[in-house]
């Protein structure tokens, strides 16, 4: 998070989520200076900074970028907007927008 920080992307929403589709975990980002950018170019973004903070390719972790306005993204946001801070909690077992979230660890919510 810090390394994203450090690049200003401005990221809304981080977690670790357990996706059904890829049967493993995923990194998901969510952020309004990602949503401009193509789905290329928004990864490219994310590996630049990673890069720059010394996070080589091989050790980035798999990602999954999704758009501000996904259901899972507006839910989470509209479900946590008003806590003081979600960094560490855990989520599961429920559906969230769109998606069934099996387990989840949640670093941002905002």
């Amino acid at each position: 998070m810090d390394a994203l920080d450090s690049a200003d992307l401005r990221v809304s929403v981080a977690l670790w989520l357990y996706a059904d589709e890829y049967q493993d975990w995923r990194f998901v980002l969510a952020s309004t200076r990602l949503d401009v950018a193509a789905p290329s170019q928004a990864y490219r973004l994310v590996h630049d900074a990673l890069t720059a903070a010394g996070i080589s390719l091989e050790r980035t972790p798999p990602l999954l970028i999704l758009k501000m306005s996904d259901p899972m993204i507006r839910a989470l946001r509209r479900m946590f907007s008003k806590a003081k801070s979600v960094e560490g909690m855990r989520l599961g077992g429920q559906m969230i927008g769109d998606r069934f979230v099996a387990d989840a660890f949640v670093y941002r919510i905002r």
